[in-house]
């Protein structure tokens, strides 16, 4: 029977054709990311006649991107753009991968050789100078990058914008708004390493925004580097049509250069260092080698593009230019992902990979950007980067600098220039700009505008990261980026008692890194901050001891504890004071019990049930406000009660001596009176937590809960598996870093309050242990 139709697999109507002996027929059908089936090929044994049942179309029809029933995610007024169409000569890209990968290393050569730097330094190096795009004295004494960094160089007739970002887990906020509004990226892996944790979060963010990538394998000069291998992972770990471009000449100390797949030519690269970029015939020895590899990208990309599958097929060569046009399509549609090696750090293989960033990374024009038409119910616009259309840009990061805040805008349509003035899309402000400049990690260089494409950064621009800006003829709204909830907190506490910079630091903090939060306890009355992790935390307590002269220690935050009755206790308590004159009287009788069955739910409750006139009226506001005021403060352990009902049966006055004060004090006396008759519980909060590990760690992760008293209440999943648990807060601290060391970095966590729920008996008499050598009395033994 004829095959069946390759947009939507269904029965083809015509004559089948007998494949050639020649022709290797492919396992199976993929589904490219905008709902087109992927046209092996298998596809080509289809004759030019045959047709859909489901649509009665010609199958040629259906690869020219034709509709048929099960295809819905394609848009028709959307027409396909062709990548290879004349783009503009300007890159937008980002430098991402796992902590130590050698992304800096690899973005300061980058510099080096496109003009940008007049010298070559280390990340951490001897000099005392650092590598450019490290410009914090921080990241230059830790020797890891804490914030992005943007940069431009052009390459030949290119101009390219680079983001260097942190690789460390904490800092991946700095990766989400870069991304957002990047058009490509380089993923650095390390040749020994491979794939690891951040990696595959990075990718998860490249994803996330659509952004098409090249693999840069680096560190080919370490003993034990495996581009082979690190492929391979690409492929199992992050499900990329991961194929190589170029083969390495030697590995490890024997590392001398590469051999280009696509024009069949060696690279070497010579100089001092290594500024020149020699070419050669492929080694002799190397021959058999590269006819293997250049098989095996060949036959990746056939998977996914049609031209290509013809030559293949026909066992026929493409021409270096059809190669070229075909890896720049399919990178763009993120179907293909092209490999380059080399090693930064000894100068191997950066002058081939910016070829490549010009070949085969989108320009601006090549990338669809949609905004929301608030003027229109929000309809979805496309963002055309032409620069006589109205002006478009989004804030995507904030910096303190020393002319005020400096506001990191990427213009997707439009164009602006210094003295136009701009309206905030979040508060519809109207903003003149002062001063635009293009930032060289942290020099700026003024420039009198930009246009759609560009990233630039404004002065005197106030906003909060994420907003959008246009110049008032359109009313656009873009998305903003994703981020993520802080998963560590600890309480903040500065040695100078009232620092007068310690809020305006953490209020910039908080303003320039959505991740970073901060609040005042309500209860402990403890600065509290929180952020995605302990390393994270601590830079930000570095920079306010550097930047704001403000020394602060930090540990574990209060617990929230409770107190709560365990069962009904009546109370009768009088309040007796004579001291000449008038004294104080009253009287109080009733009962305390819990509000529910279980301990701790409710706050508080107060009902009057008196009968006759024991207790004038205008006196049951008071006794109603001592009962309130005792329950900030229990008597077991000093923790604020919860879950009491308190009844006022009765009581007595006395005409001269009783007041408010009276029944107040006699109300707080008959309440501790009652917790101890009502075997108060000492109550903690207890966390609905959220652990998601990769299968292979399911057991380490489990027993991590486990030691730390929490309940697993379910699990699922099958490669990346969801812990659902119940554990107390206070087992809680420190969590991320012994999950992150069990996993290798690669299990997350969230969580959230549930409930407050008994201590165990040891937790509640140390406790009670602590209050009472804070009070300076014991209590009655019960």
């Amino acid at each position: 029977p004829p095959p069946p139709c390759p947009g939507c697999r269904h029965a083809t109507t015509g004559p089948a054709m007998r494949p050639l002996a020649s022709m290797r027929l492919v396992r199976r059908a993929e589904k490219l990311p905008n709902g087109l089936a992927g046209f092996h090929s298998a596809t080509r044994l289809l004759p030019t006649n045959a047709r859909c049942r489901q649509m009665a179309t010609p199958w040629a029809a259906v690869t020219q991107g034709t509709k048929c029933r099960q295809l819905s995610t394609a848009t028709e007024e959307e027409p396909v753009k062709d990548p290879n169409d004349n783009p503009s000569p300007l890159r937008n890209i980002g430098i991402s991968a796992h902590i130590d990968s050698g992304k800096t290393t690899l973005t300061e050569r980058i510099l080096y050789y496109t003009g940008r730097i007049r010298d070559i330094h280390e990340v951490r190096g001897k000099d005392g100078i650092g590598a450019k795009m490290d410009s914090m004295e921080l990241e230059r004494e830790k020797g890891i990058t804490i914030q992005s960094a943007a940069t431009h160089c052009m390459w030949g007739d290119t101009e390219i914008n680079i983001i260097d970002t942190p690789g460390h887990v904490d800092f991946t906020i700095e990766v989400e708004r870069a991304l957002r509004v990047l058009d490509g990226a380089i993923l650095v892996l390390c040749g020994v390493a491979g794939v690891q944790s951040q990696s595959i979060t990075v990718d998860r963010q490249m994803r996330r925004y659509n952004v098409p990538r090249l693999a840069f394998v680096n560190k080919l000069d370490r003993e034990g580097a495996s581009p082979d291998a690190v492929i391979e992972a690409l492929r199992s770990k992050l499900r990329l049509n991961a194929a190589p471009m170029q083969v390495p000449i030697g590995l490890s100390k024997e590392h001398e250069g590469v051999v280009d797949l696509v024009e069949n030519r060696a690279l070497t690269f010579g100089g001092a260092k290594g500024e020149e970029m020699v070419v050669s015939p492929v080694p002799p020895e190397m021959e058999e080698l590269v006819r293997q590899k250049r098989m095996e990208m060949l036959e990746k990309l056939a998977d996914v593009d049609e031209e290509i599958a013809e030559y293949y097929l026909n066992e026929e060569v493409p021409p270096v230019p059809v190669l070229k046009a075909a890896v720049r399509r399919q990178t763009i549609a993120l179907t293909f992902c092209p490999v380059f090696m080399g090693a930064a750090f000894k100068n191997k293989g950066v002058h081939p990979l910016l070829d490549a960033v010009v070949d085969y990374l989108p320009a601006p024009e090549n990338v669809s950007n949609y905004a929301l038409d608030l003027s229109n119910d929000e309809k979805q616009v496309a963002l055309i980067p032409d620069k006589d259309k109205p002006f478009v840009g989004l804030a995507f990061k904030l910096e303190e600098g020393r002319f005020g805040q400096l506001t990191y805008m990427r213009i997707y349509q439009g164009s602006v220039s210094r003295g136009d003035t701009i309206m905030s899309m979040a508060d519809t402000k109207k903003v003149r700009v002062p001063k635009l400049v293009r930032m060289h990690s942290n020099d700026m260089e003024e420039v009198d505008g930009g246009e759609a494409g560009d990233i630039i950064a404004f002065f005197g621009v106030d906003c909060a990261s994420g907003t959008t800006f246009t110049d008032g003829k359109v009313k656009y709204s873009m998305t903003s980026m994703y981020v993520p909830d802080p998963v560590v907190s600890l309480a903040l506490v500065p040695k100078q008692k009232n620092p007068p910079n310690l809020f305006k630091a953490l209020s910039r903090f908080t303003k320039e890194d959505p991740t970073f939060r901060m609040h005042v306890d309500d209860e402990s009355n403890e600065t509290i901050i929180s952020g995605m992790g302990e390393l994270h935390l601590d830079i930000y307590v570095e920079r306010l001891k550097r930047e704001y002269n403000t020394e602060c220690t930090t540990g574990a935050p209060k617990v929230a504890f409770r107190e709560a009755p365990s069962k009904r206790a009546r109370f009768s308590y009088t309040h007796k004071k004579q001291s000449g004159g008038a004294g104080q009287y009253g009287k109080v009788e009733g009962y305390i019990e819990p509000i529910d069955e279980t301990p701790g739910v409710g706050s508080y409750e107060f009902e009057n049930q008196l009968s006759g006139n024991n207790i004038p009226p205008e006196f049951v506001g008071a006794i109603n406000k001592g009962f309130q005021e005792a329950c900030r403060e229990g008597p077991i352990a000093g923790q604020q009660v919860m879950g009491v009902r308190v009844v006022l049966k009765d009581g007595m006055a006395h005409m001269v001596d009783s007041n408010e004060l009276s029944f107040n004090l006699a109300a707080k006396g008959a309440f501790k009176q009652a917790m101890h008759a009502a075997k108060g519980l000492v109550l903690e909060p207890l966390m609905t937590c959220e652990v998601s590990v990769p299968s292979e760690f399911q057991g380490s992760a489990v027993g991590l809960i486990s030691q730390r008293k929490g309940t697993i209440t379910r699990m699922d999943g099958t490669d990346f598996v969801t812990i659902d648990c119940d554990v107390p807060l206070e087992a809680m601290f420190g969590f991320s870093s012994d999950l992150r060391s069990l996993t290798q970095g690669k299990g997350e966590y969230s969580m959230e309050y549930k409930m407050h729920v008994p201590c165990t008996r040891e937790k509640q008499e140390e406790l009670i242990k602590k209050y009472q050598e804070k009070a300076g009395t014991k209590s009655d033994d019960d």
